[in-house]
């Protein structure tokens, strides 16, 4: 029967690989014969992208948009709201252009389109790859109702500089967890065979190709050096990853590698991109980009946009150089009409993957913009994940989950703002429709339980700084009242209540694109209320409302219970109740370790060990440590407490030794010994002892996240081959080296039981 079993599946899959191959000649047939009909400028015309619409971003729009469509000199468009409006657009498209090519329509669906997910960082902190790939495909099909086939998403930038206010669109410091994470977003969007049969499905983007988030001291769009061996053991992965699922479409990054910015890198492009890694799909500029290598120093506009398209980008975002220069370029030989045409067809291959050419409207069934957004299903599995992203931090004595008889004040600048609960980048979300903290817990607790609300302070010390972090409708209105004022409304409303919320952090657009901080603390003014509060001596909990990892070193030490919302989208405000309450366990664990002070960063769990490593039991001369600060992070890469207690047993091997055909399966029994249901991930970990260089102190290899009744007792397994030991030495071969490694496995990177294996 097994023998039957195989026989069948490669029969199958031969089956597959054949219909595979007959829908790419015919894909390269149909668009070889478009191609012979197509003008040069035709051409040109498919590899520009202009923005046009209600959701403007960056620095610059496109003007005479309709007339370009007709002349065939747009491609596609983005930041463009609403089906009958896509759809008047493309009707231009496909009937009053001579070749009548469909336009790709793009939008930044990061985390949601009208239902709103947590930010891509608290996501990733839920470590539920099945639950992130159904938010990406509830994304996918609000979008493509509202007439949208390609979301710039997933952003998959390798971050370990909290500082950099982009940290909250990834989804952390580790490759491994963004490379699962990458997959599951590329496979919720395009479906699991990128197949594009259903319109439910669009394409993906990943972005931005590459090292984007390594920018020296956390500031955006600056400047990124490391050497080729980092790049590839480190920061390289994720990347990889979505293009292994099958991603569509790469987005080039702002900064420089090697030097060259990514725009123009042709290493990074063509060589890594496409040779090494046989990325089949299109490329396409960040927004300006290729008008931004001026400023790099390339060029003037044409030297640069000859230089993006011989380097293997396909298209040009807004920047309007392929359009206004390549023909000249052509002329005097700075391109070929190759370079041309592999770029064109690049683009043609994407709207045939889409359906577009059978379908120019396939995306644009007005019935389903009705139906398919915002809906209550849709808003219930938001609710969902976002208790699930949520990460307890502290909770001394149990003071969570509250009592729902209790009279609670809910304190802070963030207790009563809608427009802040979905978080940045969340740009179709209609921002009046999430409920506020306050009405949140009023929903969940009941009319009959008491909330009391004061606002205590603004969220920022100055009007200005305040405007400045409330941008794009995010708002919160200026309190005039003096901080005096403010303070005694803030503690005549406490000493009414049994229990303290304070509801503090950010506001969304603290975070985010060009949010960088050098401070990332609660703003002071804030800080200073949170002390007042407790020094009232009443519990206090503190509903933390961030986009980064934030320097939290008073607040552990003196508030009695925090918890990390991040922003948590549509429904956030319910889900951060149904914690506070206990109606749901939380169970998040974090994804980017927390710094203790600014000036450890970079700060990440998966270091290398340095020659003279400090214990950090004190400073001690002639170590690697601070006089003045451990080395130690607040709270490590992987942690989150729990309403209950989790026990691990020791590990168990089913054998110490293996050569690079076999396997080892590392075992432990999970025990929930606390009162409450509970969920727990299990984390693994590995460590090369001896190698030709230098490895990192640990590695996350794997992760399982498991349900637990109280009382109740789990086994989880990890197999253990050769693959896992793999990395990149000091030659780029990627490989694994014989000796001894230890296996680690434990609740956090912090607190791990220990086992060695051998790889002969």
């Amino acid at each position: 029967m097994k023998k039957l079993v195989l026989v069948l599946l490669v029969i199958t899959s031969a089956r597959l690989s054949n219909a595979q191959q007959q829908n790419t000649t015919k894909m390269d047939t149909f668009i070889t014969q478009l191609m012979k009909k197509m003008t040069l400028e035709e051409k040109i015309g498919q590899l520009n992208l202009p923005s046009e619409g209600d959701i403007i971003t960056g620095l610059g729009t496109n003007d005479n948009i309709k007339g370009k469509i007709k002349k065939g000199q747009v491609g596609g468009m983005f930041n463009i709201k609403g089906v009958e409006k896509i759809r008047e657009i493309q009707r231009v498209a496909v009937e009053e252009s001579r070749m009548k090519i469909p336009l790709l329509f793009g939008m930044d669906v990061i985390h949601g389109y009208e239902t709103v997910f947590p930010i891509p960082l608290g996501l990733a902190c839920s470590w539920d790859l099945a639950g992130i790939e159904k938010t990406a495909q509830i994304a996918a099909k609000e979008a493509s109702a509202d007439g949208i086939s390609w979301t710039f998403s997933p952003m998959v930038d390798i971050a370990r500089d909290p500082r950099w206010g982009r940290v909250s669109e990834g989804s952390g410091e580790d490759p491994f967890l963004g490379g699962q994470v990458a997959k599951a977003m590329v496979r919720g969007y395009q479906g699991k065979d990128n197949s594009f049969s259903s319109n439910t499905n669009i394409m993906a983007c990943v972005k931005h190709f590459a090292l984007y988030g390594a920018g020296e001291a956390g500031r955006d769009y600056n400047t990124v050096d490391m050497s080729h061996i980092r790049m590839y053991n480190e920061y390289l992965y994720p990347y990889k990853a979505a293009v292994e699922q099958g991603v569509g479409s790469v987005m080039a990054s702002f900064n420089v590698v090697d030097g060259v910015p990514s725009h123009a890198n042709k290493w990074l492009l063509t060589e890594v991109l496409r040779n090494q890694w046989d990325f089949k799909g299109f490329t396409v500029a960040d927004y300006g980009g290729i008008g931004e290598l001026i400023t790099h120093g390339l060029g003037d506009h044409q030297t640069v946009s000859a230089l993006a398209l011989k380097a293997g980008l396909d298209m040009d975002m807004v920047s309007e150089g392929y359009n206004n220069t390549l023909l000249k370029s052509l002329a005097e030989g700075k391109v070929t009409e190759e370079d041309i045409n592999n770029a064109c067809r690049r683009m043609l291959e994407a709207k045939y993957k889409l359906g577009l050419f059978d379908n120019p409207y396939k995306y644009l069934d007005k019935t389903r913009a009705k139906k398919d957004i915002y809906t209550k299903e849709n808003r219930d599995y938001a609710r969902k994940i976002a208790s699930e992203s949520f990460v307890l931090l502290k909770n001394n004595n149990n003071i969570l989950p509250l009592d729902k008889k209790k009279t609670i004040a809910v304190i802070g600048p963030l207790a009563s703002t809608k427009s802040n609960m979905v978080g940045t980048w969340s740009v179709a979300a209609k921002l009046d429709k999430p409920l506020t903290l306050i009405e949140g817990l009023q929903d969940v607790a009941g009319s009959n339980a008491k909330i009391l609300y004061a606002k205590g302070t603004n969220l920022m010390s100055s009007p200005q700084m305040q405007k400045d972090a409330t941008m794009f409708g995010r708002d919160i209105p200026w309190d005039d009242r003096t901080e005096e004022q403010l303070t005694k409304e803030a503690l005549d409303i406490a000493a009414q209540a049994d229990v303290i919320i304070a509801a503090m952090g950010e506001a969304s657009e603290m975070s985010g694109e060009s949010s960088s901080r050098t401070d990332i603390g609660i703003p002071d003014i804030q800080k200073q209320l949170l002390k007042k509060l407790v020094a009232t001596g009443k519990p206090v909990v503190l509903v933390l409302f961030a986009g980064r990892p934030m320097t939290l070193v008073w607040e552990n030490e003196n508030v009695p219970a925090i918890l990390n919302v991040w922003f948590g989208g549509s429904e956030a405000a319910q889900a951060i109740a149904d914690v506070v309450y206990g109606v749901v366990n939380p169970s998040g664990k974090l994804v980017s370790t927390f710094p203790r002070s600014v000036a450890q960063i970079p700060v990440y769990y998966n270091h290398l060990s340095t020659g003279r490593p400090a214990s950090d039991q004190g400073f001690e001369k002639f170590r690697s440590n601070y006089m003045d600060e451990k080395n130690a992070p607040l709270y490590p890469f992987g942690y989150g407490l729990s309403y209950t207690q989790f026990q691990y047993s020791s590990i168990t091997l089913d054998k110490k030794v293996m050569d690079k055909s076999g396997t080892i399966t590392a075992t432990v029994t999970v025990k929930n010994t606390g009162t409450r249901d509970g969920a727990e991930t299990v984390q693994l970990y590995t460590r090369d002892l001896v190698a030709s260089v230098s490895r990192p102190v640990k590695e996350l290899k794997g992760f399982e996240k498991i349900w637990l009744k109280a009382g109740e007792s789990k086994t989880v397994s990890f197999t253990i081959n050769n693959e896992l030991l793999k990395f990149y030495n000091s030659e780029l071969k990627h490989d694994s080296e014989a000796g001894d490694f230890e296996i680690m496995i434990g609740t956090n990177s912090d607190n791990v039981q220990k086992e060695t294996i051998t790889l002969k």
